[in-house]
Order: C-alpha cells, then structure tokens, then sequence
C-alpha cells in the first residue's frame, strides 16, 4: 500500500520517545530496551529515550507534553489500545486537525491491528530513514463532551465491545480468548441505535473501520487508512447463527468490500459500551455521537 509521503525542508523528528508499560504481560519492556539499541546504531543523529507508563492513561499524557515540547516521534510499544492513547495525545497537542507530532506503533500487544495493515517495512528502518507519511483518523464527536476523540482504526458497537470486555475480565491468551469468545456470543443481545433521525435500527454489530482488518484474524473490507472514507460494516440482527456465520465468513476469506462514507451519525437509546481501537467506552442513553473522517490528520512512520 503506498502512500504519500509528507515533504520537509528540516526533519520531522529529533528525539524519539518509547512510550511502554512496565507492567505488560507481553514482551513490551524487552522490546522498548531493544528498539534503544537498535536505534542507536541505525540512526546516532537522533536522541533516543524510553518513557515508562505509571497509571492508566498516562500514554496520552506523555504523549501531549512531548508533541508540544519540539520535534519529536512518539512510538508506542504496545497493541492497538496503548497506541490509541498516544495517538489522542498528540492530537490533543495539535490544531484540532492534525497531530502536533509523529507517532509510532511497535507491535507489542495483544492486538496489533494498526500496525499489521500499515506495516511497510521494520520500524527501526521506517524511523532512521525518517519518511513521515500521512494517515487518516476517525474523529468521534460525542454530544455534551467538550473534546473530541480519535480513532486510528476502528470504532465498534455490538459484538465488538461486548468480546473485549469478556476478554478483559478472562484474560488473554489464545485459549483463554476463544473461550471468554464463545461465552460472549452466548450472551450477546442485539442493541438498538438511531441512524441519522431516521428511526431504531436493530443491530448485532456495526463497525466503522479506518483498516481493512480486525482483532488479528478478520478482513472486515479493502479499505485503505488513507483514502478519505471510512468502511461501515453492518450487521442487522438476524440470529446468533447468521452472527457465527459473519465472524466466519470475515476470518476465513474476508467480507470483501463495503459502503464507505466520510461521515455517520447516530443516537444511543439505551447505555451501551463501544470500542475504539481496542478500548472500551461506555455512553448513556440518549447521546448523540458523530463519526467523521480527518483525512491525512495523522504523521506517521510506517
């Protein structure tokens, strides 16, 4: 997937932040350190530092203080939701439209979806050679909250949340997930949302994809991150067999292409937890949210 590169009369970046959580139960710590190193041969020109995570949510923060601090790549050593937070921080430092920073994923979670559909080369030699390329993001507007929120990949209802929260009180694992799966389509309900005034719809899951794949097996469309659109996957509800069949169908062969706009809308009717990137939120009734497309809101290396 090529795509545009960003010109630059100076260097995007001077110092690097690895972004970790020392409590990971994956190798994120291990790979920070080796990342330091590797970087430290590939590219001696840059100041290299690792930053560890000391609370939920810090990722943004650290984020934030360092995209207003200079020219700076903040990575993050982590799967898609520690990613999330880096990408709301620099937002958070920007213009409201695009990221005051560069950012990064190095795959080091549970879920690396961001990074398996944008990948085009090792990090360490997409960073030394310091080719910032420019994605799309999500921009997430909720009714009665002052600032907006991003999504680099997608924004889930239904199904999506439902699994991750099982998967969180579960545990992860590959076995472990199957299982807290399982149970969580055994005890899904469909949800009910109004799309764009137009009356309750019913479904089993309706996703917004920025990526074409999911949760680490599903191809959800062809889309590209950096067409302008997002992909919306819908799935009325029908029965938890036709919902199997879906989630199937996508990890098998995929669900091929879909309707893809630049903007949806909708209002909940009842409290209900949806995902973005892997993070869970939870909305009450009666809340107005609106999905737009930043295009090209995101500096990246890929």
């Amino acid at each position: 997937m090529a795509l545009p590169s960003e010109p630059s009369p100076v260097p995007a970046y001077e110092r690097v932040v690895l972004v970790y959580n020392p409590e990971s139960t994956g190798d994120g710590p291990e790979r920070a350190v080796r990342a330091r190193s590797e970087l430290a041969d590939a590219a001696p020109h840059l100041e290299v530092v690792a930053v560890p995570t000391e609370y939920a949510g810090h990722a943004r923060v650290i984020a934030e203080q360092e995209a207003r601090a200079g020219r700076v790549l903040v990575v993050s050593v982590s799967g898609d939701g520690g990613y999330h937070e880096v990408v709301e921080g620099v937002m958070a430092a920007g213009d409201g439209t695009t990221s005051a920073a560069v950012t990064a994923v190095l795959a080091a979670g549970n879920a690396n979806d961001h990074r398996r559909a944008t990948r085009e080369r090792p990090l360490v030699d997409a960073i030394a050679a310091g080719d910032v390329r420019r994605l799309d993001l999500m921009r997430i507007e909720i009714a009665g909250e002052e600032r907006a929120r991003w999504a680099h990949s997608y924004f889930g209802l239904g199904i999506t949340p439902t699994v991750a929260l099982e998967i969180e009180r579960g545990g992860k694992g590959s076995i472990r997930e199957v299982i807290t799966t399982l149970r969580a389509f055994s005890r899904f309900k469909p949800f009910a949302v109004d799309v764009e005034g137009e009356g309750p719809r019913r479904f089993d899951s309706l996703i917004l994809a920025n990526i074409p794949e999911m949760a680490k097996y599903a191809t959800l469309s062809d889309g590209d991150p950096a067409d302008g659109q997002f992909e919306v996957i819908t799935l009325p509800h029908r029965s938890r067999l036709r919902l199997l069949a879906f989630a199937v169908r996508a990890a098998v062969r995929g669900l091929g292409p879909q309707p893809h706009t630049d903007r949806f809308a909708f209002t909940t009717l009842k409290p209900m937890p949806v995902q973005l990137d892997g993070e869970v939120l939870d909305l009450p009734a009666d809340r107005g949210v609106t999905v737009t497309i930043a295009p090209g809101a995101l500096a990246t290396v890929v």
